[in-house]
């Protein structure tokens, strides 16, 4: 190969390459916006819900407030549900995702996570009535849940078990089947299946069957790790400090686990 072909090869890979390190990073285009677009369910409570004046509050509501203040950025609330949460963050509807949002290998091939900022107990709840202690005490039993969560998943793919799935496609619609009387089983978070009984107490649930405890993290997009390591940086700093898990026990009623608040 001669010498000038060569060197205008080197000089085309070297261009090509700068174009590539100049794509728009997602945490400049936040700081220049002075704006952050957080994509958070409004109807799971206690993480996102809408109060009397018809405001957003929740442990969700205040940790996305809080990082907006200590950023310096203007909040924007993106509605979402538990289907739609990623597709948000994919389709640039939404810059980050702070929405019960918990970590799965699935999930972590099409976003990025932070580090986790809060933590989520996963069980089937029933009536208190009901005897269930484990998974063979709900074979036949109709279990509601929320389409596209990781309780749906999970009771997907358990196909020996010979549950019945209904999805529903939010968590307040779940909720509200529960607490009607059109099931009486929920697959959801433990704080959620206590909140049933406060709808309606002669339909009051517990939780019967443990599913697992997720961390809960931020989604991101692929592909934007000085966002990400932004993110984490405040994570760690509000988990020392202790606001993070003041806003969860103000909420949730529990305090994060020890070896999360030590991070």
């Amino acid at each position: 190969m001669g010498r000038p072909l060569l060197a205008a090869l080197v000089a085309a890979a070297a261009l090509a390459g700068a174009h590539g390190t100049a794509r728009a990073d997602l945490l400049d285009d936040v700081m220049k916006a002075k704006k952050i677009r957080v994509a958070t369910d409004l109807a799971i409570p206690p993480s996102g819900m809408i109060d009397g004046n018809l405001k957003p509050i929740g442990s969700d509501v205040e940790t996305a407030q809080l990082l907006a203040k200590d950023l310096g950025l203007e909040l924007d609330f993106v509605q979402t549900t538990g289907a739609t949460r990623i597709p948000n963050v994919q389709t640039n509807k939404a810059d980050l995702i702070v929405s019960t949002l918990s970590v799965t290998p699935e999930r972590a091939k099409v976003i990025d996570f932070t580090k986790p900022y809060a933590a989520l107990q996963s069980v089937v709840g029933c009536l208190t009535s009901m005897q269930a202690k484990d998974w063979p005490d709900l074979k036949g039993k109709t279990i509601a849940v929320s389409r596209g969560t990781t309780q749906d998943t999970t009771l997907t793919n358990m196909r020996d078990r010979d549950l019945r799935i209904a999805r529903y496609d939010d968590d307040a619609t779940m909720v509200t089947a529960a607490v009607s009387g059109q099931a009486d089983c929920v697959a959801t978070s433990a704080t959620i299946v206590s909140q049933i009984g406060a709808k309606n107490p002669a339909r009051a649930f517990e939780p019967k069957v443990p599913i697992t405890t997720f961390d809960l993290a931020m989604g991101v997009r692929k592909g934007e790790p000085r966002f990400v390591e932004r993110l984490n940086a405040w994570i760690s700093d509000n988990l020392r400090n202790g606001k993070l898990n003041a806003i969860y026990k103000k909420y949730h009623g529990s305090e994060l686990p020890p070896e999360m608040r030590g991070s």
